[in-house]
């Protein structure tokens, strides 16, 4: 409780003025929460083998996402000048990726609780949906905290922060569709990846809100 208080305060170790970076407390923190959060979501259907694949499929899915994210990430701030920044940069980004993981396994009994109250797949999709989302903006809270004494010191780093956020955003919904099932579809069996050819997943959520609400 000591370590997820902090980071959620950061205070302690996982402050942003702190000089150690706690990475190994901040990657078990990211794994673990996640992990809880992709269990419950594997729920739907109560299958014992879709919650297992998804839970191990959320972490990996934040940790794939970030690491294809780096590379680019690591080029914008050496074209921005602010290469000398670049660990600490990271470190604002491994916080708010923990603390995305642990406002997930928060609102894992809330994701429960829908499956409980409706068998409509499309209806929770976009659930799952919302609720990442929302521990997505929970870890920008973090990332915002990091940053501020780098923006301080440069204000280039606002530009650094907005490119990070727009890759990471739309990695991620691409990674989470390659990556499928999470929820597990009725009807399907339950398996770690679909075989079927890759697609874009942006035409798949605008096809999945527009038939909800039409």
């Amino acid at each position: 409780m000591g370590a997820l208080d902090g980071l959620l305060r950061g205070e302690g170790r996982f402050s942003p003025r702190e000089g150690v970076v706690p990475w190994a407390p901040l990657l078990a923190l990211l794994v673990g929460s996640s992990l809880v959060y992709g269990a419950a979501m594997g729920c739907f259907g109560w299958r014992g083998a879709q919650a297992t694949f998804s839970a191990l499929k959320v972490p990996l899915l934040l940790a794939v996402s970030t690491l294809i994210c780096l590379p680019n990430f690591f080029v914008v701030n050496t074209v921005l000048g602010l290469r000398a920044d670049f660990a600490a940069a990271c470190r604002a980004v491994v916080a708010a990726q923990a603390t995305m993981g642990v406002a997930l396994a928060s609102l894992a009994p809330v994701i429960l609780l829908v499956y409980v109250s409706t068998q409509h797949y499309r209806f929770v999709t976009v659930m799952n949906g919302v609720l990442f989302g929302l521990a997505t903006a929970a870890g920008q809270v973090t990332l915002n905290r990091h940053y501020e004494d780098l923006v301080a010191r440069d204000r280039r780093h606002h530009l650094g922060r907005l490119a990070w956020i727009t890759l990471y955003v739309f990695v991620a919904i691409q990674s989470a569709w390659v990556l499928r099932p999470f929820i597990g579809a009725p009807g399907m069996p339950s398996q770690f990846l679909r075989e079927d050819p890759w697609r874009n997943a942006y035409v798949e959520v605008f096809h999945d809100v527009f038939f909800l609400f039409r």
